[in-house]
């Protein structure tokens, strides 16, 4: 699963993947979340600040993590502002307490035989303080193990931040891209 926290509005978007953790699978979620979900909650939004671990699939070291950010934000025609919390600090990433404790305690001793059955499980996720699951099913194969290109960063239009650059990042989408 990869989850997408949206704090202001308590709700949590889990997205149930049948094939390999990669950053394609990550950015299909993030799109899958914009698609469905962002683009009507936030009909003005230009730009979607985006928290992440440093680890995993949208680890910072990883450029296919970046170079799928560049081809969500073509797609959906808005600015991505990454922050990767640094190493050994996601303990304080808000979807690790306030979503997963729920969604791990929604399923916990309950046989799971389907993905249908995971999914029916984390949505019934929901806390007393409004917390509320919406989950999907990704059924896309994914290719692990996929690298850039050596030129990959003539391909991105990426602002690094000024304060820890490697960690903070603005990917634009390109201007003459097709929605």
């Amino acid at each position: 699963p990869y989850g997408i926290y949206d704090m202001k509005k308590n709700k949590a978007y889990i997205n149930i993947g049948t094939s390999a953790e990669t950053a394609e699978f990550i950015c299909d979620s993030l799109k899958n979340w914009w698609l469905n979900h962002g683009r009507n909650n936030y009909p003005n939004a230009d730009e979607i600040l985006i928290f992440c671990d440093a680890g995993g699939a949208n680890s910072y070291r990883h450029n296919i993590f970046k170079v799928e950010l560049q081809n969500l934000a073509n797609e959906i025609n808005r600015r991505l502002k990454i922050v990767h919390y640094p190493p050994y600090t996601s303990k304080w990433n808000p979807i690790e307490h306030r979503v997963f404790p729920h969604i791990t305690r929604a399923i916990e001793g309950i046989p799971l035989n389907t993905v249908d059955e995971v999914k029916n499980r984390i949505e019934s996720a929901k806390t007393r303080t409004g917390l509320t699951v919406v989950a999907d099913v990704i059924r896309k194969t994914y290719v692990s193990g996929k690298e850039v290109s050596k030129d990959f960063m003539d391909h991105l239009k990426i602002k690094f931040g000024d304060s820890l650059p490697r960690l903070n990042y603005t990917i634009l989408p390109m201007e003459n891209c097709d929605m």
